[in-house]
């Protein structure tokens, strides 16, 4: 399987400023968010998870990133909030945390103050739904070739995606194993780093072992 490969890099695209990549991706308004008119959060209800089903969010990247994480997609709480691996139980930030990427466990809505710390989050397929296995293969596919795009445009040290299975799918590495990939010319000189899924959902690791493995990257990201 081959994923098509943008043109050659280009210094002359890379921004100078760090900020959020877009605001709001297209594709629609955004059901009501998580704030109320007193300020303080709310949880979603069924209707407003439902509502959240397809919505997109907004890349956090910029240049001169150690590690660009790449979720699989969306969850109908992150569809719903615009907030990158927000729905509880999920332990993408305890795992952070944990790991020491961050000096403390951000809230999914502080995902912004990754930039700082030279860290972005982008997903492989931009598409709320309530569980990863509602994507066809063909959505992988198609979001390998973003994420070759996006890995082409912001250039970071380190592209660490969260979910095996899925990365399998995306580039037809059938044989892909956590941890370090082998150097890919798809990403070059970006290097590959494949780590466990966070969904509560995954019962092979708890959150000790998921801290584990992304300590080893960070490790790796820090020579």
């Amino acid at each position: 399987m081959s994923v098509a490969r943008p043109g050659g890099r280009n210094d002359d695209r890379r921004p100078t400023p760090r900020s959020v990549a877009g605001t709001r991706p297209e594709g629609g308004s955004r059901p009501e968010g998580p704030g109320t008119a007193s300020g303080r959060p709310r949880r979603p209800t069924k209707a407003d998870l439902q509502a959240a089903y397809g919505q997109p969010i907004a890349d956090t990247v910029g240049p001169g990133l150690r590690v660009l994480f790449c979720g699989i997609n969306p969850s109908l709480w992150s569809g719903w909030s615009g907030h990158h691996f927000a729905r509880p139980g999920n332990r993408f930030w305890p795992a952070l945390h944990r790991s020491g990427f961050t000096p403390r466990q951000l809230d999914p809505s502080e995902s912004d103050a990754l930039l700082a710390l030279d860290l972005g989050v982008t997903n492989l397929v931009n598409r709320a739904t309530a569980r990863a296995d509602e994507l066809s293969p063909e959505e992988l596919l198609a979001g390998g070739e973003r994420l070759v795009a996006t890995v082409d445009k912001w250039r970071p040290r380190w592209l660490a995606v969260v979910g095996v299975t899925a990365y399998r799918a995306a580039f037809g590495r059938k044989d892909a194993r956590i941890g370090p990939q082998a150097d890919d010319p798809l990403f070059a000189p970006t290097r590959v780093w494949v780590l466990p899924n966070p969904s509560g959902l995954n019962a092979h690791y708890d959150l000790a072992g998921l801290a584990a493995e992304f300590e080893q990257l960070k490790i790796a990201a820090e020579r």
